[in-house]
C-alpha cells in the first residue's frame, strides 16, 4: 500500500519498519515530527529528553544494550549533542544506531545556517540524504543494515523542504528485529586514551571500507539524457535541478553525503563538455570534486546564502532567465512574525521595556521580543545562553549594571540548558535576575511536554519538576512567582529583583494561550473613555490596531485575554462576553 506522507513521517516510518526500539530526541524545528511519528508506534519507546546530550545518550545507551535506536534533532541540536556523538564514532554500534538531523537553509526557525554535513566528515560517521520522502523511509531502513554491518552510528540529513514536503511512500511490515547480544567489552565500549588510540584505527579504516560502498553503492546513481551538461547534487538540490534542467543534464545523484565516491566521480565527469555541483549552503561535494583535480562550476554562479529554487538553477546551468511573474499595484503590506494574541510573554516584555531594561534573551517564542513595538530583547545567542551570557555582561560592566540588566527563558529551555548557568551565577558570585518565562509547555515548536509539564511524550502522567525547589537547591534564596497580566504587581516584583544584592529568579507563570486547557472567552473593546494616548498600541498585539486614527480592537482576532485592561491608564478598555 502506498501513502501520502510528510519526509518527516516517512523516517519515523522506516524506523518502524527496520525494527526500532528506542527513539529519544529534543523538538526542534524542522525534524520534530519524525518523534512525534514515532509515538503513534506503541512498539516503539520514545521520549522528549530535556536537551539532545541526553538524547543522543539514550540511544547510544540503547544501541551498546543491543537495540535500535534513533535520536532526532535539528542542525543547532547536533552542536548540543556533538560530544557524544564524535565519542560514539569510536565505539561503533552493537543495535543499530542512527541520528536524524534537520538542516534550515533560509532559517525559518533558526538562528544560523550550518551545514550538517560537516559533523559527518569531522566524525567519521557515514551519512545518507534522501531527496524525497520514499528515500526517507528506504534510506532510514539502509542506514540500519549499514549501521550494524559496519559497526558505526550514521547520519541521515533531511532539510527543511524534505521533511516538511509529501510524496509517496511504499508501506511496509515491520521488520522482527531481536535484541543482539551484550557482551561487557572494555576496549570497546570505554573510551579511555590507550582504548580510542585502538579504536581511531578501527574508525579509519571503516571509512575506507564506506568509501567503496559509495563507488558501487545504488545510492549514487548516474542518471543519462545523452546531455553534455553534467550535474552532480543530492538531497532537495537534485529535485530543484531536476525540475529546472529535466533532460538536458545528466545527473550523478549522491544519496551518500560522506564518505563521497571517487572513481565514480571523476569517471562521470570525464564525459561532460561542463559538470556543475548543486549543492544547497556549503560547497561539500564541491571542495571534495576540485580535491580529486575535477573541474566544476559551483559556487561561483551559485550562491552559499538560503534555499536555491529550480528558476535560479535555471538561469545558471541554461542562461533562461525565469518567467516574470505579475506583480501587484499597490505595496504589499509585510506580515512579521508576531506573538499571539494572549500571549503570556507580550505582559512581561511590555515591563521590560516599560523599565529600561537591558534583556539577555534565549531561544524560543519570546525571542519576538525582539520585534517592534516591544523592542525589548538585546540579546539571542542559543539555547541557554541568556542566563549565562548576562553573568558574562555583569561581569565586564560591574555589580551596579545588574540593576539595569535581565535575562529570559522559557521553562522548556531552562531544562534543556539553562540550570548550568543558573548555577554559574551563584557559584561564581553574581547577583544577575533571571526570568523563567513557565508558559506551562515547549511552545516555539508545537506544544510538546517537558519535565516542568509532569507529562511524558505520550501524555502519561509523571514526575513534575518543581521550578522553586530547583532554583533554590541550586542556592536562589530569593524566587518569586508572578503573573504578568498582573502587569502593575509585576512591575514592581521586577523592581524590587533588579535591586538585590544577590541573585532572583522571578517565574512569569502563566499558561501559553493556544493550550487546549486555556478558555479564554469574550473579546475586549475600546470605549468612549479613550484618551487616544495609544498605550495599549505598545503591547504589540496582533488584535489592536489604528483606525481612523484611534486604536482598534479587533474582535475576530481578540481572544479576550484581557492584558490590554490591565495596561489602559484611563479603563477605556473593557471585556465582553460573546
Amino acid at each position: 500500500m502506498k501513502k501520502l506522507l510528510l519526509g518527516n513521517a516517512a523516517v519515523a516510518r522506516g524506523a518502524y519498519e527496520a525494527g526500532v526500539s528506542v527513539v529519544a530526541s529534543y523538538p526542534g524545528t524542522p525534524s520534530t515530527e519524525i518523534t512525534e511519528e514515532i509515538v503513534k508506534f506503541e512498539e516503539i519507546y520514545a521520549e522528549w529528553a530535556p536537551n539532545e546530550k541526553v538524547a543522543a545518550e539514550v540511544a547510544i545507551g540503547a544501541s551498546i544494550g543491543g537495540a535500535r535506536a534513533m535520536s532526532c534533532m535539528k542542525h543547532v541540536g547536533l552542536n548540543v549533542m556533538a560530544d557524544p556523538v564524535f565519542t560514539v564514532s569510536y565505539i561503533g554500534a552493537n543495535g543499530g544506531l542512527v541520528f536524524c538531523v534537520a538542516d534550515d537553509p533560509g532559517m525559518h526557525s533558526s538562528q544560523n545556517e550550518q551545514d550538517s554535513r560537516h559533523y559527518a566528515k569531522a566524525s567519521k560517521i557515514a551519512m545518507l540524504e534522501p531527496a524525497d520522502s520514499s528515500e526517507c523511509k528506504e534510506f532510514t531502513k539502509l542506514a540500519y543494515e549499514m549501521s550494524e554491518k559496519y559497526d558505526t552510528p550514521m547520519f541521515i540529513r533531511l532539510s527543511t523542504r524534505v521533511s516538511h514536503s509529501q510524496s509517496l511512500v511504499e508501506l511496509c511490515e515491520r521488520e522482527n528485529v531481536e535484541l543482539k547480544p551484550y557482551e561487557k567489552n572494555i576496549a570497546k565500549n570505554v573510551m579511555m586514551p590507550a582504548n580510542a588510540i585502538k579504536r581511531h584505527v578501527v574508525v579509519e579504516e571503516r571509512i575506507k571500507a564506506l568509501t567503496e560502498l559509495a563507488e558501487t553503492s545504488e545510492l549514487n546513481r548516474v542518471e543519462e539524457n545523452g546531455s553534455k551538461i553534467g550535474v552532480i547534487t543530492a538531497g532537495i538540490a537534485y529535485m530543484y535541478a531536476k525540475e529546472a534542467l529535466g533532460d538536458k543534464a545528466d545527473f550523478l545523484k549522491l544519496g551518500m553525503v560522506y564518505p563521497l565516491p571517487e572513481k565514480k566521480i571523476i569517471d562521470f565527469a570525464k564525459k561532460y563538455d561542463k559538470v556543475y555541483v548543486i549543492e544547497e549552503l556549503d560547497p561539500v561535494i564541491e571542495q571534495h570534486c576540485k580535491a580529486l583535480g575535477v573541474k566544476v562550476i559551483g559556487k561561483e554562479v551559485f550562491t552559499l546564502l538560503g534555499e536555491y529554487t529550480p528558476n535560479m538553477i535555471k538561469k545558471a546551468v541554461l542562461g533562461e532567465a525565469a518567467p516574470e511573474v505579475a506583480k501587484a499595484n499597490e505595496p504589499i503590506p509585510v506580515r512579521p512574525p508576531v506573538m499571539c494574541a494572549g500571549c503570556p510573554h507580550r505582559g512581561t516584555f511590555y515591563v521590560l521595556k516599560k523599565l529600561g531594561l537591558v534583556v539577555s534573551g534565549d531561544i524560543g517564542c519570546y525571542t519576538l521580543g525582539a520585534a517592534a513595538p516591544l523592542q525589548s530583547v538585546d540579546t539571542t545567542i542559543c539555547m541557554g545562553a541568556s542566563v549565562s551570557a548576562a553573568l558574562g555582561m555583569a561581569k565586564a560592566r560591574g555589580p551596579e549594571f545588574n540593576k539595569k540588566l535581565v535575562s529570559v527563558i522559557g521553562d522548556s529551555t531552562f531544562m534543556h540548558s539553562g540550570i548550568t548557568g543558573l548555577v554559574d551565577i551563584v557559584y561564581n558570585k553574581g547577583n544577575n535576575t533571571v526570568i523563567i518565562l513557565d508558559n506551562s509547555i515547549t511552545g516555539m515548536t508545537g506544544h510538546q511536554n517537558n519535565p516542568t509539564t509532569g507529562y511524558t511524550i505520550r501524555g502519561e502522567e509523571t514526575k513534575q519538576v518543581n521550578l522553586i525547589a530547583l532554583c533554590k537547591a541550586v542556592g536562589i534564596e530569593h524566587v518569586v512567582v508572578a503573573d504578568p497580566f498582573d502587569v502593575k504587581n509585576f512591575e514592581k516584583v521586577v523592581k524590587e529583583e533588579v535591586e538585590r544584592e544577590e541573585p532572583s529568579v522571578i517565574i512569569a507563570q502563566r499558561p501559553c494561550a493556544l493550550l487546549k486547557t486555556v478558555k479564554y472567552t469574550g473579546h475586549c473593546k475600546i470605549t468612549d473613555k479613550c484618551k487616544n494616548c495609544k498605550l495599549c498600541m505598545k503591547l504589540g498585539c496582533p488584535a489592536i490596531s489604528i483606525k481612523d486614527g484611534k486604536p482598534f480592537i479587533d474582535e475576530t482576532q481578540c481572544n479576550g485575554c484581557g492584558l490590554c485592561t490591565n495596561v489602559c491608564p484611563f479603563g477605556a478598555i473593557e471585556k465582553e462576553e460573546n
